[in-house]
């Protein structure tokens, strides 16, 4: 799963404007990368925390920055920010708080969706060309894979139907599993 920014694009699976790509998101040199990020956006564990360790404090100092300026009681469910990438491959990461999942009944879904359109018309309204995106919400907060999995492959489509930037999106996963289920949302 060791790759350089450079190599990743060998391996990945095209599916027009996507690609699908199972390894470590820090290491993808997209314009952008999406970070799943907490209320707080100050870091915390799995792809948060790996963004943060590999893109060092320039990232965090943003994100401060932002914090107090913009959200004080952190960032909502949905909403998305962007920051420079720091020390990382990517130019810059747009920052979106998934839901945590209560079973679907909560809204979930909506704010799911929120998250990945946010991000993306942060990425065409800074004219990027490229961004990538982890699995929100599918580590600690618990939203099941293959739903999560839809809702993302379906709203990406939706907005790339209807925008030139960013041209390309990539899914990146950590896991075989994800990478499947990515597979089949993909070749429907």
């Amino acid at each position: 799963m060791a790759s350089t920014p450079a190599s990743w694009r060998s391996e990945a699976q095209p599916f027009d404007r996507i690609m699908l790509y199972r390894g470590d998101i820090t290491r993808v040199d997209t314009a952008a990368i999406v970070n799943a990020a907490n209320a707080s956006i100050l870091g915390g564990g799995g792809v948060d925390g790996a963004i943060h360790r590999e893109g060092g404090p320039a990232i965090v100092e943003e994100c401060r920055r932002i914090r107090l300026a913009d959200y004080p009681d952190g960032l909502p469910t949905g909403q998305a920010v962007i920051t420079t990438g720091g020390k990382l491959p990517a130019g810059r990461v747009i920052h979106t708080v998934g839901p945590i999942w209560h079973g679907g009944l909560l809204g979930e879904p909506d704010l799911l969706a929120a998250c990945y359109r946010n991000s993306l018309l942060l990425a065409a309204e800074n004219n990027l060309d490229s961004v990538s995106f982890p699995g929100i919400s599918t580590g600690a907060y618990g939203y099941p894979k293959d739903e999560a999995a839809s809702v993302a492959v379906r709203e990406v489509r939706k907005f790339l139907a209807r925008h030139a930037r960013p041209q390309t999106v990539v899914f990146v996963t950590f896991d075989e599993e994800s990478r499947q289920l990515y597979e089949q949302e993909l070749s429907r």
